[in-house]
């Protein structure tokens, strides 16, 4: 399979299944994988259809976008643990964007949220078969970290109502659920909140003392049972306060037809484009997430095209559009998952759950659920890493504190370009400042190097630098000014060579900052030297003439003695050194 694949075109490779990068599949791991399923398949229920509320759709829609939405993105993608199906994020966009062109839950609504999951797939795809996927390497490992365990808080801030069955708004922020729960503290039902602390101490004793067995599911069960106890001590749940998911009525998801008249394109495609970028921000954000713990390769492209596909899909399969849940995959991962058949499974069972056991949902806990999620919630919030970023670089901290602040405060998406924009600055700032450290020979000569301070005045005429960076646009001054202060420090210091063995860019505007400090020095009766030129740089530096300005001696090879070289030469009478 994997010779076919390599047989297509480079541009179409992405459409074929990645199925065999996925680790080979054993009985262990179907086991592994069937539990995560089971376990992912129950938590769909509920969270299905509190999406497709938020989203304005009809309940059942945010059930079918967990199906085969989630199977195609789980077949296509690059993520082993990956969950894809609706989320609160693209719910609440969704319902706020489409909101003012149509009422909530009318026929003209559905059918504009499925034209724009139709171009929000397209969009993806596009994206992805145009190799775009590099655009996820600008999120560091800081931002995934600050905003994988922002994410966690709120999952667990989304759940405190149910969890201690307190009246809370819907989608209100943390700091509101805080303070609500800080002024109902007297409030709190003891039924509810006894069955899902039930649920929560269940499953952190079987993962602690029992790790073969699902923990999740031995959660859920503890706490159903726990509910079914109060519910007939107290005298049933409307004494307890103890609602459950209710009874589902749903079938196969049907067939759908978008909107595809030029009006409704052109009026929805502005709004695919934010869909589908922060759709794709969510996914690859998990994904990495989530890979910094299983150590896997995330391919960005790949992950794109399996994103793109899935919403195509679900735009004809009455599913609207989907994403990468954080709620689903960290659950998906700590239920032990060990390949993206665990996401295909899970639909599958959500599916059996729909036709066959839908009535038994009625005995299936909210608290149970918010229990649950708790539990995932505390797995995603990576405490080790945040400590060893706060201990290793305080520019990183302050990254790592903006990104999760965002996270608690703005939207995620918003979250995620704080961070990225944060750590682009940072890079830059660093980048525009390239180190020039002052070298000189080992006692044994070339080619061993020892740091030093620069030679006191008048005593030494070549000054030996090492340039550790790039040497573009944004750093030329900084360059240029570094250089020049060498000669004014020391007007005998006329001679410079510069090590570039670090140096793996030069551009237009660096090429002709070295041929315009070669002049200076030239005018001034010295020289500018480069050691080590890699052949990326001398290609710029032949195809903008910088190298006939520099002349053929003052170019170095790697392995020459450059230092003895131009000390014999500045040694010979009557010899100018270029």
């Amino acid at each position: 399979m994997s010779g076919l694949r390599e047989a297509l075109p480079p541009t179409l490779r992405p459409l074929w299944p990645a199925v065999h990068r996925w680790p080979a599949l054993g009985r262990e791991t179907l086991k592994r994988d069937a539990i995560a399923g089971l376990t992912g398949g129950l938590v769909l229920v509920p969270q299905g259809v509190a999406f497709a509320t938020i989203a304005g759709m009809p309940p059942e829609y945010g059930l079918y976008a967990a199906m085969l939405p989630a199977i195609v993105a789980a077949l296509w993608g690059s993520s082993w643990h990956l969950v894809s199906g609706p989320t609160t994020a693209i719910s609440i966009v969704v319902f706020a964007t489409i909101g003012p062109l149509a009422e909530a839950g009318s026929a003209e609504y559905v059918a504009l949220v499925l034209t724009l999951t139709l171009l929000v797939g397209l969009i993806q795809l596009a994206l992805g078969l145009f190799r775009l996927g590099t655009l996820v390497n600008f999120v560091s490992h800081t931002v995934v970290v600050g905003f994988t365990s922002g994410a966690a808080v709120l999952i667990a801030a989304s759940q405190v109502r149910n969890f201690f069955g307190i009246d809370i708004e819907r989608g209100a922020s943390v700091w509101r659920v805080l303070a609500a729960l800080g002024s109902q503290l007297a409030q709190v039902n003891p039924w509810v909140t006894g069955t899902a602390l039930a649920t929560v101490a269940a499953s952190l004793a079987c993962r602690r003392w029992l790790p073969r067995v699902p923990h999740m599911i031995v959660g859920m069960v503890a706490g159903s049972l726990v509910a079914a106890a109060l519910n007939a001590l107290a005298g049933g749940a409307e004494a307890t306060g103890i609602r459950s998911i209710g009874a589902l009525k749903i079938g196969l998801p049907p067939l759908s037809r978008p909107d595809l008249s030029l009006q409704t394109l052109e009026r929805l495609l502005p709004i695919a484009m934010a869909v589908a970028l922060l759709a794709l921000t969510e996914a690859v954000s998990i994904s990495r997430a989530i890979a910094l713990r299983t150590h896997q390769r995330i391919d960005g492209n790949q992950e794109f095209v399996g994103q793109g596909l899935s919403n195509i899909v679900g735009a004809f399969f009455s599913g609207y559009a989907s994403s990468g849940s954080f709620n689903r995959s960290g659950l998906n991962y700590e239920a032990g998952a060990r390949t993206p058949l665990a996401a295909i499974l899970s639909a599958v069972c959500l599916l059996v759950i729909l036709l066959f056991l839908a009535p038994l949902a009625v005995y299936l806990p909210i608290p149970a659920m918010a229990g649950i999620l708790f539990v995932v919630a505390w797995g995603l919030f990576d405490l080790k890493h945040m400590r060893e970023i706060v201990r290793a670089n305080r520019t990183e901290a302050a990254i790592l504190a903006a990104t999760l602040a965002a996270t608690l405060t703005l939207n995620l998406e918003v979250a995620i370009g704080v961070g990225v924009g944060l750590s682009l600055l940072v890079y830059l700032a660093r980048t525009a400042h390239p180190p020039l450290l002052a070298l000189r020979p080992g006692d044994d000569g070339w080619p061993h190097w020892f740091r030093t301070e620069p030679a006191p005045p008048g005593r030494e005429p070549l000054t030996v630098l090492r340039l550790n960076g790039s040497i573009y646009f944004g750093a030329v001054n900084h360059l240029a000014e570094a250089m020049q202060a060498i000669d004014e420090a020391d007007p005998q210091r006329r001679h410079l060579l510069l090590l570039t063995g670090a140096v793996n860019f030069v551009d237009y505007a660096g090429a002709h900052m070295l041929a315009a400090e070669a002049r200076r020095r030239r005018a001034l009766g010295g020289s500018l030297q480069l050691h080590h030129v890699k052949p990326e740089v001398m290609e710029t530096l032949r195809r903008t003439g910088v190298d006939a300005v520099l002349g053929a001696e003052a170019l170095h090879p790697a392995g020459a003695d450059a230092v003895a070289v131009i000390r014999a030469r500045l040694d010979a009478p009557q010899e100018t050194v270029r």
